[in-house]
Order: structure tokens, then C-alpha cells, then sequence
């Protein structure tokens, strides 16, 4: 269904002023006072560190998890430490190898969730938790967890070109873990599934079908381009009646969401068929749903109607693309 332009107007806003752009604007300035860029000898600004070694690359990845989320579901909160991070190594053309968590809690029983819940997921993924740390003598709970993979051959943030088009995967074959906006669509799956959908991305990758793409975090769907987008130094325009959504939910929460299994890929036009009949045939919504530019500008679109959510080249969004080295 075509959106009015008033309504694109407001949405566009909405992603803009959000806190899933908010958050992500953050990296910038740790970025600054780390010295890093997307121009370092291992580019920071990718879903994983990819760390040359023989004729692949080790990847690693770490995820902190806020304190509400991790107090209000300790479970999933668990879960998602494993699911996120063997999500990142996808991303990156990867399989996961191992993780690592470092958890706080109240006590035993307060950590007693959260490690049921890494180790459920760790068991369904097929991934092992080979070590960590914890400490059960915290004043609340937290937790970070971290993965190690290795890559044949990788997709980077880095490397989409204009003229590229951009597709989406998500598996909407799921639910929304109620308060908060996570898209549940794992805890449920058989894990043979789980494991054969996170493989397509490093076939698609080792199949040449794509160079670059991100999974989608609690940037949203928009804001998770925007940030490929910034690292490869392009723009992009997205087609908000092209995206795959779940019937029934509201199109500005869903561009809000962080799915369970999402990811935005910038394709050849001749590849756009391939990548997205892999998708299809595991049962994963997948479309062409845009366009990589040259403009810098993050846009969404709707019929005749186009906004403006971000422009790159006025104001870096992590602070890790080419723009920042020519400042």
C-alpha cells in the first residue's frame, strides 16, 4: 500500500529522531576516542572484525545487552547473546565458531535465566560456549557476550557500489517478544533450520552473489542501510512498499524492529534473482526493496513520494566511513 506524503514525512522523521539511530550514533563518538575509522589496517565499522589469517579471515564480534532488556526477559536476553553474534558472523560470510560471555548478576538465581537462556541457543545454533566470566555479586544484572568465526570469503560494509541493488531477507515467520520491539522468530525453529538459514550468507557470498551486507539491528531496517551505506561511502533509497513485512504489523513499528533473522545485502542486478530465490526457498521473506546511490543520502520512498532520513555527507551516522578519513 502506497503511504501519503504527509505520513512519509512523519515517518521519516520518526526513524530519524528514534532511538535505534540515536543509539547507533553513539559508536561515533567511541570511534573518535578510540582512533578508529573505517580506514584502520582491520576497517572498524563492519559487523565483525575481519582478521586476515591463511586464505580466509578470523571474525570477532562482542555484544552488550542494555540492563532493562536483560532485567524485563533474562531468558531471551541469554538467547540473543548467542543469536546476535552468530548473526554478526553471517553477516560478515562467516560460520561461527565459538563464543564467550561475561555475565553480572544478583546472585545465582538472578544469572540462573540468562545462562539457561545462552545455552539453549548455543545448543539449538550448534555453536559452543567455550569460557567467560562472571560475577554473581553485582547490583543488577548484566551481560555482554562475544564470538569468534572464520570466513572463505567475506561481505563487508564496505563494499556496496552504486548501481547496486539492495535486498532485504527477514524471516517473519514469527512474533513480537512483547514489551519490546524484537521480532522472536528462533526459539521456536528447529535447529537444523536455524543453522541451514544462517549458512546461505556465507554461500552467497562464496558463490560471489554479493560484496557487502549488515544484519539488521535495533537500527531498524533503515537504519541498518544507512549504516552500509556510510562505511561504503554511497546512499541509499528505499522503496517502503517493496519491504517484506508480517501481515497485521504496523509499517513504523516494523521499521523499528530487530528481527530474529534480518539482513539488507547490496546485489548486482543480474545476481538480484539468484540472492533472493536462496532466501525464498528456505521459507525467509527476501525482495529487492531499493536502490545503492551516489548521493549519500539515506531516503525512503513511497510511490511518487521521497524523503530525506539522513544525509551522510553533512552528518557521519558511526563515524566509520570515507568521509570521515577526507574530513
Amino acid at each position: 500500500m502506497t503511504i501519503g506524503a504527509e505520513a512519509l514525512s512523519r515517518l521519516a522523521t520518526g526513524i530519524r529522531e528514534g532511538r535505534g539511530l540515536a543509539a547507533k550514533a553513539e559508536i561515533a563518538r567511541a570511534t573518535e576516542r578510540l582512533g578508529l575509522s573505517g580506514t584502520s589496517v582491520v576497517p572498524v565499522g563492519d559487523d565483525c572484525a575481519a582478521i586476515p589469517e591463511g586464505d580466509g579471515y578470523l571474525l570477532l564480534a562482542i555484544e552488550g545487552f542494555i540492563n532493562e532488556f536483560v532485567e524485563r526477559d533474562p531468558w531471551f536476553a541469554g538467547w540473543c547473546g548467542v543469536m546476535v553474534n552468530v548473526s554478526d558472523v553471517a553477516a560478515m560470510g562467516g560460520r561461527p565458531i565459538a563464543v564467550v560471555d561475561a555475565v553480572w548478576a544478583a546472585g545465582e538465581a538472578s544469572a540462573g535465566p540468562v545462562l539457561e537462556g545462552m545455552r539453549a541457543a548455543s545448543e539449538r545454533f550448534g555453536v559452543p560456549i567455550v569460557g567467560g566470566h562472571a560475577n554473581l555479586s553485582c547490583d543488577r544484572g548484566q551481560l555482554a557476550v562475544a564470538v569468534l568465526g572464520r570466513a572463505k570469503r567475506l561481505l563487508t560494509s564496505f563494499d556496496a557500489e552504486p548501481g547496486d541493488r539492495l535486498v532485504c531477507a527477514i524471516d517473519i515467520r514469527g512474533r513480537y517478544r512483547e514489551p519490546f520491539d524484537n521480532w522472536e522468530a528462533a526459539t521456536d525453529a528447529p535447529a537444523g533450520r536455524l543453522a541451514g538459514d544462517l549458512a546461505l550468507l556465507p554461500e552467497i557470498a562464496e558463490a560471489g552473489l554479493s560484496r557487502a551486507a549488515k544484519d539488521v539491528s535495533q537500527a531498524g531496517i533503515v537504519g541498518t542501510a544507512a549504516m552500509l551505506a556510510e562505511c561504503s561511502g554511497v546512499g541509499v533509497r528505499i522503496d517502503l512498499d517493496a519491504v517484506p513485512r508480517p501481515a497485521g504489523v504496523a509499517l513504523d513499528r516494523w521499521l523499528r524492529s530487530f528481527p530474529s533473522f534480518g539482513y539488507v545485502l547490496a546485489v548486482r542486478a543480474e545476481n538480484v534473482a539468484a540472492v533472493v530465490s536462496r532466501f525464498s526457498a528456505r521459507g525467509i521473506a527476501a525482495a529487492d526493496i531499493g536502490a545503492i546511490t551516489q548521493d549519500c543520502l539515506v531516503e525512503v520512498a513511497s510511490g511518487a513520494s521521497r524523503e530525506t532520513v539522513w544525509n551522510l555527507s553533512r552528518e557521519p551516522l558511526i563515524g566509520c566511513g570515507p568521509q570521515r578519513a577526507l574530513a
